[in-house]
């Protein structure tokens, strides 16, 4: 049966909840992750290096007993968010990052910036201390298609942000746009991307195949073909500018399933096999170690991993539901087949 050994990956973007669903959706990450970017926007979010001190402490409260995992953790950046913040935030040894949420733009954003100008004080900070910006690049304005934030947004926002601050390192979160890689690629050193199975292996006509399919539904939405080819290129070509990050989000089955749907999938149930598949289908499985392991880990600064994980070529079917605290769960391919197996 083949084989495909890696160097343990990281994932760079990461959801985990807090409490009863934190420790049910934590076991899914840590058996193939070495350490994960975990994202701030809890209720109430992390804002503070406090909060994220105490965030990271239930989340090792929560590990697998005789599990290695490192959470990274992340600021939630507010139009308050001080100089003096992210000086403390630099100073810890657990904090990488800064996210910004357009208030408004998806799960638990409503405490994000309101206007730009109002968050200058703490991304001047940031350039200054070398703590990287994590970008969700969409625009709220009712005006503006829905397929169209991720693209506004960088012609309006982040093209100004990184005028204003060129040292400032930024990783565009979840990429989704042919508009986003190109703006990654024409940038510096300091300018990364994000990218997620989902979007490597859907395209928009997965929420609408047979019907309205809610667990296909996350932010930014999926996009058309050409972005998704867009999407695969990148990350299949070798530049260390992309990098893995799941954006893998967990919704109890009743948010999902109801007239207003939470946006987000739920991926790391099977994570690094899809990734496989992924690459697999654009015949360049050789470079999904660096993109997994390396670039990650390069641009936030980390030695690299030094144990390998194991995926063997098996067809297995994923759970129709999964235990989420309290609730349930409906995973990507729910009941459906996956190539890949970890070992």
């Amino acid at each position: 049966m083949p084989t495909l050994t890696l160097t343990r990956p990281d994932d760079c973007h990461l959801h985990l909840r807090d409490g009863p669903a934190l420790a049910s959706v934590l076991p899914h990450t840590v058996r193939a992750f070495a350490r994960a970017v975990v994202m701030p926007n809890l209720k109430p979010p992390v804002t503070s290096t406090t909060l994220a001190a105490a965030y990271r402490s239930r989340i090792l409260d929560a590990l697998p007993k005789g599990s290695k995992f490192e959470p990274l953790m992340t600021l939630y950046l507010t139009d308050n968010t001080s100089a003096g913040e992210i000086a403390l935030a630099k100073r810890s040894s657990f904090v990488c990052g800064v996210k910004y949420y357009p208030a408004g733009a998806t799960t638990n954003s409503e405490a994000g910036i309101t206007r730009i100008d109002r968050a200058y004080p703490a991304l001047a900070a940031m350039e200054e201390h070398d703590l990287p910006l994590l970008v969700h690049g969409e625009v709220t304005s009712p005006g503006v298609d829905a397929f169209d934030r991720e693209r506004v947004f960088i012609e309006t926002i982040l093209v100004e942000i990184a005028r204003r601050f060129p040292r400032l390192r930024i990783v565009v979160e979840h990429a989704t746009t042919r508009e986003a890689v190109d703006f990654v690629l024409a940038g510096g050193p300091g300018m990364a991307a994000t990218i997620t199975a989902h979007h490597l292996l859907y395209n928009r006509n997965a929420i609408f195949s047979g019907g309205l399919r809610p667990h296909y539904y996350c932010l930014p939405v999926l996009k058309r073909e050409e972005h998704r080819e867009a999407l695969v290129r990148a990350a299949t070509s070798g530049s260390p500018k992309f990098f893995l990050g799941t954006d893998s989000a967990p919704h109890a089955r009743a948010d999902k399933e109801t007239a207003c749907g939470h946006a987000g999938i739920y991926t790391a149930h099977a994570a690094i096999e899809l990734y496989a598949e992924a690459f697999e289908r654009a015949g360049v499985l050789d470079k999904l170690e660096a993109f997994a392991s390396f670039h990650g880990a390069d641009f936030y600064g980390l030695p690299r991993n030094r144990d390998s994980i194991t995926l063997r070529k098996e067809t297995w079917t994923v759970p129709a539901e999964m235990a989420f605290g309290a609730e349930t769960l409906v995973p990507l391919r729910a009941g459906e087949a996956v190539g890949w197996r970890l070992a």
